[in-house]
């Protein structure tokens, strides 16, 4: 492949922000799928997740569409979707990943998978890394203007009003979200530099253990961690709010992942702390429960699942989390604090001086 731009590549990314941002921006629909940056050269195409994981070999259909809709040669980032109907659905998406090829032929043919286009990146002998995200928009609709499905151009707009319609009234199709981008921007590899607005916090964890539920073996609950800044996996909480029949089906999703012990985990210290200074470690004795068993299973930490949670205390979440689905698309390293949402800080005095109740606390 002899393209200016050589796989694999990080996509840019957005960090979240709770209001629509205002400014020089072009607002677009925030699509609900896999990322997915795309290399055609030629009859050679290769699609690249945003872990940076081939996604070519599950997708055979859009391998073919693009050598038939996309220029000769170019590099094209989007999103991978598939709709049902009129609403997009993530869950039959997520089937597409596939171990066994005649599976992935079946899906391919069942269930078409669409790429939204997003964002172009090369063109020709030309990378377009350097220029303005402005005018990379206005390439990207000139060089796919004759693409048909399952190729599409996402919408975007300068305008703050148009942006929050949306984000009200796309969420019925599947969107989640608007996504606000700097027109200046030169595209910038793995770096957080564009606003996502959506609809609820949510986070991409890794899953490095369980808890056998109170009733027998079935699931109770997932550890659930994120990396730090020094690529430490921290516990950041679990979620178990599942249907019985749910716990059940865990038990064989996570078996292939089970270790016998903890030696190589990333947790396997904790086992050898003492009751005193494990009290936040998934091992330790409640605090609130007395001598309640909180003894775990290790995992291999290789399974990313993306949880729903209300807030942040401190490095943990406040409350449990809420399951939302797997994330096939995404590499364990790749979920770290630095995804999570920030709360606008806020005084505390100014709630206990009444100033809550003051037109300056609306901010």
């Amino acid at each position: 492949m002899d393209l200016p731009i050589s796989p694999p590549l990080s996509p840019m990314l957005a960090k979240a922000v709770k209001t629509m941002p205002e400014g020089d921006l072009l607002y677009e629909p925030k699509w609900d799928g896999f990322r997915c940056i795309i290399f055609r050269d030629g009859d050679e195409v290769e699609l690249s997740s945003r872990g940076e994981k081939p996604l070519t070999r599950y997708f055979p259909e859009l391998v073919e569409a693009a050598r038939r809709e996309l220029p000769e040669r170019c590099v094209v980032d989007g999103e991978i979707v598939l709709s049902r109907g009129t609403h997009l659905d993530f869950d039959a998406l997520q089937q597409r990943i596939h171990p066994a090829a005649s599976r992935v032929k079946l899906l391919s043919e069942e269930t078409p998978a669409s790429f939204v286009a997003f964002d172009l990146l090369a063109l020709g002998d030309e990378s377009l890394l350097e220029v303005p995200l402005g005018e990379r928009r206005r390439r990207l609709v000139e060089a796919l203007s004759d693409a048909g499905d399952p190729f599409h151009i996402t919408p975007a707009s300068d305008s703050h009003e148009v942006a929050l319609r949306w984000f009200d009234e796309f969420e019925g199709a599947g969107l989640d979200g608007v996504i606000a981008k700097p027109r200046d921007l030169p595209y910038q590899p793995d770096k957080r530099v564009l606003f996502k607005v959506k609809h609820e916090r949510t986070a991409d964890c890794v899953v490095a253990g369980f808890r056998w539920h109170k009733s027998g073996p079935i699931v109770g609950s997932l550890l659930l961690g994120l990396y730090d800044s020094e690529g430490h996996l921290q516990h950041v909480g679990v979620v178990g709010a599942f249907p019985m029949k749910r716990r059940a089906e865990l038990v064989d999703e996570l078996q292939p992942y089970r270790m016998e012990t903890f030696d190589g985990h990333p947790w396997e210290g904790w086992a050898q702390q003492t009751e005193a200074t494990t009290d936040r470690l998934p091992g330790a004795v409640s605090r609130w429960t007395g001598k309640k068993d909180l003894s775990w299973v290790a995992v291999r930490p290789e399974l990313v699942v993306e949880v729903a949670y209300e807030a942040m205390q401190g490095d943990r979440f406040r409350h449990m989390a809420r399951f939302r689905r797997w994330r096939a698309d995404r590499t364990p390293e790749s979920c770290t604090y630095e995804q999570l949402e920030v709360p606008v800080a806020y005084d505390l005095d100014d709630i206990f001086n009444g100033e809550a109740q003051s037109p300056r606390a609306d901010r």
